[in-house]
């Protein structure tokens, strides 16, 4: 990255529809390949029972952590076309997906752009976005990572929540 500044976000992923696992590893590979990003960590694999609309299959659920020289929307504007890139059609709002990517955090950026709300509106309310950020979190910010864990413990639907899978 060289002398560019370099922010640090953090991002969700899920997907539940087709070989949801390789899903988020090409997500993941897409980002890292960005010359302009780098993922920096990443969480363990969650399954976890639909929310909202739940006529679906469950989701596998994780977070990483990126660091980008990337302003905030152009972050955005990737994870959008890595979406569109691995089969993402928004059909139905909370419906299945190939690939859904969030932006938690960025910085401390603060922002209510009806296009990106940072941090992420509805974090806060689900502990399937919450599990794996605080582990993706746990290096960089131990702190903030203890405040969400705090956060969860007031969640109801952790019991939807499984390991998946551990990630070296």
């Amino acid at each position: 990255m060289g002398s560019q500044p370099s922010f640090v976000a953090y991002i969700a992923l899920g997907s539940n529809m087709g070989d949801r696992e390789r899903f988020l590893s090409d997500a993941i590979r897409l980002l890292d390949e960005h010359e302009a990003i780098q993922v920096s960590a990443q969480s363990n694999i969650y399954e976890t029972d639909p929310v909202g609309y739940t006529d679906q299959g469950p989701f596998l659920n994780m977070a990483v952590e990126v660091e980008t020289s990337l302003s905030a929307e152009a972050l955005f504007d990737v994870m959008m076309q890595i979406e569109q890139r691995l089969g993402r059609v928004r059909e139905i709002r909370f419906g299945p997906r190939t690939m859904d990517l969030d932006m938690l955090l960025y910085d401390d950026l603060r922002q209510d752009d009806p296009k990106l709300i940072l941090p992420h509106p509805r974090m806060l309310e689900r502990a399937f976005v919450l599990v794996p950020l605080i582990e993706a979190m746990q290096g960089r910010h131990p702190q903030q990572a203890a405040e969400l864990s705090a956060q969860l413990e007031k969640l109801e639907g952790k019991e939807g929540i499984t390991l998946w899978k551990k990630m070296q």
